[in-house]
């Protein structure tokens, strides 16, 4: 039995680490704790020495205390943050509004586009959530837009940024992988804009098909003179920031973290011309950044010493042999990782499920071998490290725990109900479903950009 028991210590990891997930205790403790009482265990039984520890310490400090490209994630925090309280994405949806006017479902379609701008600006998915529901849904409601329709729309739309570059958890994908950001940050644009084609065909197909369920706005006199003017004032500056962000990026001409701090003052600037920037608004600012970011940095600290003791104990080569004496293939592998990780989704947020199953399972993934399927060995990783993102956008809108449903619930007026928004995430689901079924069997939709400018 106690041979049984130390082969297997590394799975029994994750028997003890689910439900303590479920607990409510604090993730970054669950998972530190469970890794530290683990490592005290193989010490007792003679597996490790009372050494080992500090190799455990060294990784912390090594893998996130001393990354530098970590430093873009408070940045990207900063900036988005800052662009919210500026009131820019108030001024980008009527601007929005305004240019798709004449088409059928225009005011739902101005909110997917203001998602992807928010994607490209923010990447933070509770702060996008909260925004467009404040300011779209009431706007989708008096002009007698279908509720389910209406919520659906903002809460997928909401989620691009998790997707999108600068997205936060690409970043972090990055430094798991120990690979570059801005080649993640390429590989993530074709999926977005796919996912992005998915959600406006959607919405036309639907609206145009039945126009009760999205009347279209009456026309004004001024809107041609308030489109010219609006567009020159409201939508070209956070065009150009994210141009200089973006651009910086994959010109080369600056790093992640370089460009993260290229937005965050790009941000300032534009609140400073608004004239939003005060300072109880910076101070709301810092502090809500702050707070963010020491949040995430707990749980990379935790997740670090999980992963690091969970493959001290053979973790790894045990999942290899075990994976090898079922005879599974690649594909199998594959597919079933993504299984995993889309059911992860209806409980766990997404750095949860990053910080656990990334270090797992991405250097067994690299390994195996896709053939022909993939030209280029070296992309693996960034191909997975896609399928991953695109999968872990669901864990937003599935329910239970569905953190963008439960975000928009708060924000929504009272006559929106959670059968309202689980009704019409659905058909996003299965969108963002299809996406993923496409990256897997066309993996040029994530690579071509790696391989053509990477």
């Amino acid at each position: 039995m106690l041979s049984f028991i130390i082969e297997f210590l590394p799975l029994l990891m994750f028997v003890v680490l689910i439900p303590l997930l479920f607990s409510g205790f604090p993730v970054a403790f669950v998972l530190g704790g469970v890794g530290l009482g683990f490592w005290v265990l193989s010490v007792l039984l003679g597996i490790e020495n009372d050494h080992s520890f500090f190799l455990v310490v060294s990784r912390i400090f090594g893998g996130v205390v001393s990354k530098l490209v970590l430093v873009a994630i408070p940045m990207f925090i900063f900036m988005g943050t800052m662009l919210e309280r500026s009131g820019i994405a108030r001024d980008l949806l009527q601007t929005l509004q305004l240019m798709t006017r004449r088409v059928p479902g225009g005011l739902a379609l101005s909110v997917t586009l203001l998602g992807v701008i928010l994607a490209a600006t923010t990447g933070i998915i509770g702060a996008s959530v909260v925004m467009m529901t404040l300011l779209a849904l009431p706007v989708m409601l008096e002009n007698g837009y279908d509720k389910s329709l209406a919520t659906g729309t903002i809460a997928a739309s909401g989620t691009l940024g998790i997707l999108l570059p600068p997205s936060i958890m690409l970043v972090v994908m990055a430094d798991l992988l120990s690979t570059s950001s801005g080649g993640l940050f390429l590989a993530a644009i074709g999926p977005g804009l796919l996912l992005t084609a998915l959600y406006l065909g959607y919405i036309f197909a639907r609206t145009w098909l039945n126009p009760s369920l999205a009347p279209r706005a009456p026309a004004s006199d001024t809107d041609e003179q308030l489109t010219a003017n609006i567009i020159f004032k409201s939508f070209l500056p956070p065009i150009l920031l994210i141009t200089m962000v973006l651009g910086s990026i994959f010109g080369g001409i600056a790093t992640p973290t370089e460009a993260s701090g290229v937005g965050a003052f790009g941000a300032l600037l534009l609140a400073l011309i608004k004239g939003k920037l005060s300072f109880p608004v910076l101070q709301d600012v810092l502090e809500r950044s702050a707070l963010t970011t020491a949040m995430l940095f707990g749980l990379f600290v935790g997740a670090t010493a999980f992963s690091y003791v969970f493959a001290l104990l053979g973790g790894h080569h045990l999942i290899l042999d075990l994976l090898a004496t079922t005879g599974t293939g690649p594909w199998a592998v594959l597919v079933v990782v993504m299984i995993v990780v889309f059911l992860l989704g209806f409980f766990f947020d997404w750095i949860e499920i990053t910080l656990i199953v990334l270090p797992v399972f991405a250097p067994i993934i690299a390994k195996l071998d896709f053939g022909a399927h993939l030209p280029d060995p070296s992309l693996t990783l960034v191909w997975f490290a896609t399928l991953m993102a695109v999968n872990l956008q669901t864990s937003f809108l599935t329910p239970p725990f569905g953190f963008a449903l439960f975000y928009m619930k708060g924000a929504a007026p009272k006559e929106i109900t959670l059968q309202h928004i689980y009704k019409g995430i659905v058909p996003f689901v299965f969108l963002q479903l299809i996406g993923l079924a496409a990256i897997l069997i066309w993996p040029e939709i994530a690579l071509w950009l790696p391989q053509k400018f990477g």
